[in-house]
């Protein structure tokens, strides 16, 4: 029986914080452990940031309920790396100790799938906020909030199409990023599936981000009207600036990797305007349950929250639901824990930030709607899909 779960907004639960980018609460007799991994330092810091923070927020909300199943939370930073992720993991194992442990992580995917490796083999549950990569779920203990990458390529080249956004569609993609490269892929499939023109696809490193003209001179020079980025914001904004720099003025398109844009530091915003991206939340939407948690969100962290923040949120809700369909306990083993969860887990449903009645698969992808926003007078406004 599927169980709708409403967020309850309530009183904060102090806690502790510890150095080095780790956050970390005590563990009450009666707790369960929540575990996350994320990159708190460097140039992705934005993302781990809002994935603790989304949890953290939504840990004390329940904590607050006062309810028998109560959370401990502990995070990891991973920088982004994965043997540094399967590290946190390992210190996350060390702090719960013999308490049931549960991931929310890790964040990224490289770092989600070496981190699901280890899950697996020690039979702990895990579900990513944000990893969208095929092989984040590849085992059955683990689960995803976040669109995957696949999904995002075929609806956006969809969305595309049905809104005859472009005629002649240009890809400018990162060739040595797990995330980039599934997305484009897909979308090239659904694109010649559905009779959407790609006149070029341009592809770039790590080692080669940082100067792309070469790049969007031969999107331009093939008359892409409709430049695909299917990239995270600060490769996003080094692309808007660098078209400018040539006259290039194409529609640009993005994913969710896209939401962070606005506050990439020295980046002029206005470059920004008429950008679209697939996303699962805007702080913009109107509904109560998005403003209360945008509101508090603030309040507590001095900073506006992401869509990387509200599948965190969305993610620790939906664990507690699961946790309350299977009767889960701080008496349980993780293996236990792990065993319970990912059945009850394909048994309820949630009404969250990130869509209404979201459900999980089997194997480990969730039922829920994206949309698309555009940036507009220099911030995020809601299409109509």
């Amino acid at each position: 029986m599927k169980k709708a779960i409403s967020a309850v907004l309530a009183g904060a639960m102090a806690l502790s914080f510890a150095a080095c980018g780790s956050t970390t609460s005590s563990i009450p007799e009666n707790a369960i452990c929540i575990g996350g991994i994320g990159p708190v330092t460097g140039n992705y810091a934005q993302y781990g940031t809002a994935v603790r923070n989304g949890t953290e927020l939504a840990i004390e909300e329940i904590n607050a309920l006062g309810g028998e199943i109560q959370f401990a939370f502990s995070f990891e930073d991973d920088e982004v790396d994965n043997e540094k992720a399967v590290n946190a993991y390992n210190q996350l194992k060390d702090w719960a100790g013999d308490k049931p442990l549960l991931l929310v992580g890790a964040t990224t995917s490289g770092c989600t799938i070496a981190v699901g490796a280890e899950t697996y083999a020690d039979g702990i549950f895990q579900i990513t906020p944000s990893g969208t990569d095929a092989d984040c779920v590849k085992y059955d203990n683990a689960f995803r909030t976040c669109f995957s990458d696949p999904t995002q390529g075929v609806v956006s080249a969809q969305y595309i199409k049905d809104n005859a956004l472009g005629n002649k569609i240009g890809i400018i993609y990162d060739s040595s990023d797990t995330y980039s490269d599934g997305i484009t892929k897909a979308f090239v499939e659904e694109a010649a599936t559905i009779g959407l023109e790609v006149v070029a696809k341009e592809a770039f490193t790590k080692d080669t981000k940082t100067d792309m003209k070469v790049q969007l001179q031969k999107l331009q020079s093939a008359g892409a009207d409709l430049v695909f980025m299917p990239i995270y914001y600060s490769e996003a904004s080094t692309i808007l600036s660098q078209a400018n720099e040539i006259g290039y003025q194409p529609t640009f398109y993005g994913c969710d990797g896209m939401d962070g844009i606005l506050s990439v530091e020295n980046f002029d915003v206005s470059l920004a305007e008429n950008l679209m991206f697939l996303t699962p939340f805007i702080t913009t939407a109107e509904d109560a349950k998005t403003q209360e948690f945008v509101t508090k969100y603030r309040e507590k962290y001095d900073m506006e929250p992401n869509q990387f923040a509200a599948d965190a949120y969305d993610s620790v809700y939906a664990v507690y639901a699961a946790c309350q369909q299977a009767g889960a306990n701080s008496e349980m083993t993780s293996q236990e824990l792990c065993d319970a969860l990912k059945v009850a887990i394909t048994e309820i449903s949630i009404d969250g930030l990130t869509g209404k009645s979201i459900s999980w698969q089997e194997n480990g992808e969730p039922n829920k709607t994206p949309m698309v926003a555009q940036i507009k007078d220099g911030v995020y406004t809601l299409l109509q899909n």
